[in-house]
């Protein structure tokens, strides 16, 4: 029985893990819905400790801070031409972040691989 109810609790946070993912990919029609995935991380984040998740939580916490950080240094110099390529490369790599941690997610496995 307690096998079961541990089960239930790994795919409760698998599925809050992908519907992370897909509150940050909904936010290049809603922005908003990215403000609300890195709040559920944080909040979240103590429930996943330890397993193959917490991995995930990482990569989507230091997505959503390092697409923050270059969208506003892109902002800042979209006047001198580059900001529109360091905008357009953000978005990209925020793409390329949120397809590569579902599909790892997908396959039940962790975002990085730890050599102890």
């Amino acid at each position: 029985m307690r096998n079961l109810a541990s089960t239930e609790v790994e795919q409760s946070a698998i599925t809050l893990t992908t519907v992370i993912y897909a509150l940050y990919a909904a936010s290049y029609f809603v922005g908003v819905t990215a403000i609300v995935a890195i709040v559920m991380n944080y909040v979240k984040k103590e429930d996943v400790t330890g397993t193959f998740l917490e991995s995930h939580f990482r990569w989507q916490i230091r997505t959503f801070w390092f697409g923050v950080l270059w969208s506003v240094l892109g902002t800042l110099t979209m006047a001198f031409i580059i900001g529109w390529f360091v905008l357009i490369a953000n978005g990209i790599w925020i793409i390329y972040r949120i397809v590569k941690g579902w599909l790892r997610l997908n396959d039940g496995k962790p975002m990085y691989i730890t050599q102890r």
